[in-house]
């Protein structure tokens, strides 16, 4: 037995809507509205409609208004909607259609017909609306699959490189913070949230080059020597190699972000940076931020070579560019979400200090 689907009905005569609701009872469940505002209501309150039988001329809130409204939410997409109308209006009658309606129905109308037309359309929406819901799950896990894979490649350097694991996610909780504000203060800095989680995602991956470098070096309590130095600098462009062999277990986007972040997170505002000696916003600014989030966290970190300082003392030093140049913009950004900083980053270190 088919399963019953619910038509909203939407005119402001009374008579037009039985008459409607009498032609499609046996086979559906129905809804009825006596204006656009009423119909609105149905339609994003969650109720499941599978049909929108709509006219166009209406008191308080027309068709076009309607068809207007579930271009904004999306609804457009998932109910098929049919204009039932007698207005001859050419314009009226397009704009209907730009709007995303799946056919204009003329009064007086073929009831049969239209009854054929409903079905039809019913059917092929709930088949697609079912194939994406799909496709939307199947991409989902694939994502959390990817994500998964990439923080555990992440987690396995960071345990070689001596550390607790925990640098990386505090990386990411910093460029989240850091990427906001900046958007927020700087127009020209400004990213889509979905971007935003896009970088910190691909923040995990800013020291994959550090599986490359010899443990000696990597490891080394003592200040490393010019050559050795050498050898280390090498691990954003080793990183660099090393996704250009996995690019599969990622999205295109967070590739690109992560081979950027990789390759120019030792770069330095005033040009004197490594690898490619990238000047001002020759650095992407996530690429700054990602710097400026691993200064920070290299500050106030303990290390096999160092103490950790506090945070008073580690703002101190990357103001005084004791640990590179920033961006004044970025400085500046940072300065203002310095508390939720502070508190976001030594509450991850405090959690690790109780396991």
């Amino acid at each position: 037995m088919r399963k019953r689907h619910t038509i909203l009905i939407v005119d402001d005569m009374e008579i037009n809507r039985e008459l409607l609701a009498n032609a499609f009872e046996e086979a559906y469940d129905i809804l009825q509205a006596e204006d656009g505002e009423e119909a609105l209501a149905i339609i994003n309150s969650g109720t499941h409609v599978a049909a929108v039988l709509l006219d166009l001329m209406m008191p308080k809130v027309n068709g076009l208004a309607v068809l207007e409204n579930m271009n904004h939410t999306g609804k457009i997409r998932q109910i098929p909607v049919f204009i039932i109308t007698a207005a001859d209006s050419e314009k009226m009658l397009m704009d209907a259609y730009h709007l995303g309606a799946v056919d204009v129905i003329m009064k007086p109308y073929l009831m049969q017909f239209l009854r054929c037309r409903v079905d039809h359309m019913v059917e092929l929406y709930m088949h697609r609306n079912d194939l994406e819901e799909i496709v939307h799950e199947q991409v989902a896990q694939l994502s959390a699959l990817n994500q998964s894979m990439i923080e555990t490649l992440a987690t396995i350097i960071e345990f070689r490189d001596c550390e607790s694991g925990e640098h990386v996610r505090r990386i990411c909780n910093l460029t989240d913070i850091l990427m906001t504000t900046i958007g927020e203060i700087y127009p020209e800095y400004a990213l889509p949230r979905t971007e935003v989680e896009k970088i910190v995602n691909s923040a995990v991956l800013h020291d994959v080059g550090k599986i490359a470098i010899p443990d000696a070096i990597l490891n080394k309590p003592g200040r490393l020597t010019d050559e050795e130095f050498k050898t280390m600098k090498l691990h954003t462009v080793r990183g660099c190699e090393i996704l250009q062999k996995i690019p599969s277990i990622m999205t295109e986007d967070v590739y690109n972000y992560s081979y950027d972040i990789c390759r120019h997170h030792h770069e330095r505002w005033d040009g004197r940076g490594y690898p490619d000696g990238l000047k001002g916003d020759e650095i992407t600014i996530w690429a700054q931020v990602v710097a400026l989030a691993d200064v920070y966290d290299a500050l106030t970190s303990p290390r096999c070579y160092k103490k950790a300082f506090s945070h008073e003392k580690a703002v101190e030093m990357i103001f005084n560019n004791e640990c590179g140049v920033f961006n004044p913009k970025l400085l500046y950004a940072f300065q203002k979400c310095m508390e939720e900083v502070r508190l976001a980053h030594f509450s991850i270190l405090g959690e690790q200090e109780m396991e």
